[in-house]
């Protein structure tokens, strides 16, 4: 990853899954890190070894202890920063589905006192989470930029509202934004004992201690299981990117398809066991098949992903064997 001069930065939700990771590229960067977070989901243990051990918190980045929906705290958060990566929110589409009203007033009330944050302190540019979410019931496959269908879970609207939020405030105030539309992150870190757990790490847990990894539904869904390094890269392209290129979402995959069963059967090989998996029925809000059109973050953000998914699920088990 080419070197970039050292820049103040504020990371929301750098305690998180990807957010320590984005964290601790940009130590590895030079780049001087102050982390937000209400560590609601973020973990404090995710920061206390980056970079092996040689990045210490409160020593090598500062840690402030609060919450997106306080503009107070954003003031002392944002005072000084040259870019904000926004990656602060509350995820999972079952969990918007239960609570609505929280994910409303983290995901898109959050989101815009950041947007009035930045604007505030002359912040030069925001990157932000969105997320594959927003194409939600359109049939275009794969998803491509513009064909965006009605939203299936607040979760979803939460994501677009943050989209049109930050077009408008580009419009509006000249603010520079990039949105990344991720599509189902994986990796070290992520968090495999939450009820809202994602599939990669409910799979191994459930598969490492012989239990029935859930599946909700046939299997037959798809995803495009992206690696959280590449997630990293296509985050710090966007901050550094020409100003031409902002002002817009881009799709942040690997731009293939796997099924839930096929996702199985990898770990299944890789981990050298084998257990038949028990079929739930299909969560509310949940899409059948999601896969990237990649190009448009390649020709204007230079975005390729690296890690193929057997490579990424490789690194992902040998975390889970050592944490858990």
């Amino acid at each position: 990853m080419e070197k970039a001069s050292a820049k103040s930065v504020l990371v929301t939700g750098g305690a998180g899954f990807i957010g320590s990771h984005l964290v601790e590229a940009l130590l590895e960067r030079e780049d001087s890190v102050r982390v937000l977070d209400n560590f609601s989901t973020g973990k404090k243990e995710n920061l206390e070894h980056l970079g092996n051990g040689r990045f210490k918190p409160g020593r090598d980045f500062e840690v402030i202890h609060g919450d997106i929906r306080d503009l107070n705290v954003l003031d002392e958060a944002c005072a000084g920063a040259y870019g904000i990566y926004h990656q602060a929110a509350l995820g999972s589409v079952p969990r918007s589905v239960e609570d609505p009203m929280t994910t409303q007033q983290v995901n898109a009330d959050g989101t815009l006192n950041i947007f009035l944050a930045a604007r505030k302190h002359n912040v030069s540019r925001v990157v932000y989470a969105s997320s594959s979410a927003v194409y939600g019931d359109s049939p275009v496959l794969p998803r491509s930029e513009g064909s965006e269908g009605f939203p299936l879970s607040p979760y979803a609207l939460t994501k677009r509202v943050n989209e049109d939020y930050a077009r408008l405030f580009g419009r509006l105030y000249g603010l520079e934004t990039v949105g990344l539309r991720y599509f189902n992150v994986y990796g070290p870190r992520q968090d495999p004992t939450s009820h809202y757990a994602a599939v990669i790490p409910r799979f191994v847990t459930a598969l490492i201690s012989r239990g029935q990894p859930v599946i909700y539904g046939d299997g037959l869904q798809s995803r495009d299981f992206t690696f959280v390094k590449d997630v990293v890269r296509a985050n710090i392209l966007a901050m550094n990117v020409e100003s031409s290129s902002c002002g817009e979402a881009y799709n942040i995959g690997r731009g293939t398809r796997t099924t839930l069963l096929e996702l199985l059967s990898v770990l299944q090989d890789l981990l050298n066991i084998q257990v038949q998996p028990k079929h739930d029925p299909p969560r509310a809000g949940d899409v059948m098949h999601s896969s990237a059109d990649v190009s448009r973050a390649r020709d204007a953000l230079g975005f390729v992903a690296g890690a193929d998914l057997t490579e990424g699920l490789g690194q992902s088990i040998e975390w889970y064997k050592k944490n858990l």
